[in-house]
């Protein structure tokens, strides 16, 4: 073998060990919260081109307690907003609402937020949310008290966390067959 050609094939296999590299990173592990009778689990979040105005998070909420309980999201470092939103699809056209006075979960029931259902939205993000780091947000609870949750951000259009980008829907703007209800 020439000369060269060691060299390029050297190249080609560093290059190639690198794009393996970056491809077994392992995202954020996700943590599990508790507060009160409140268990979070599998808390996520999906990350979002350069120059989007929203993202969303999501997770799975069980109320172990005797009483229901309400949920709101307080405030994101990631945005200037955050809300726990509703999705419905009417006649072809995504409608999103704010859930008023937050979300309800009742004694012994587990409410999933996941995509294309029930959410958090992050409103007026103040940087892109990045696939492998972590946006962190605080939830008020209406009986069970306040709680730092963290979200690893999985992939552009992710419909979980370690799922191949591509499957769900993504946020560019408030135009095309997004609709975003504020009553």
């Amino acid at each position: 073998m020439t000369n060269i050609a060691w060299k390029a094939l050297c190249g080609l296999t560093a290059g190639l060990a690198l794009a393996l590299a970056q491809l077994a990173a392992t995202p954020a592990e996700a943590t599990d919260y508790d507060i009160g009778s409140i268990h979070i689990t599998k808390p996520w979040a999906r990350a979002t081109p350069k120059g989007a105005a929203s993202g969303a998070a999501y997770m799975t909420i069980t109320n172990n307690g005797k009483t229901p309980d309400r949920v709101t999201c307080v405030s994101s470092e990631a945005s200037a907003e955050c809300q726990i939103h509703t999705m419905t699809m009417d006649n072809g056209v995504m409608k999103m609402r704010p859930v008023e006075g937050g979300l309800e979960i009742k004694p012994g029931e587990t409410v999933a937020l996941k995509p294309s259902g029930v959410h958090m939205m992050l409103i007026d993000l103040k940087h892109p949310l990045e696939q492998g780091k972590t946006a962190a947000a605080i939830l008020k609870f209406e009986h069970a008290g306040t709680i730092d949750v963290e979200y690893p951000i999985a992939a552009i259009g992710a419909t979980a966390p370690g799922a191949p980008a591509g499957g769900g829907m993504m946020m560019k703007g408030h135009g095309g067959m997004m609709q975003m209800d504020k009553d």
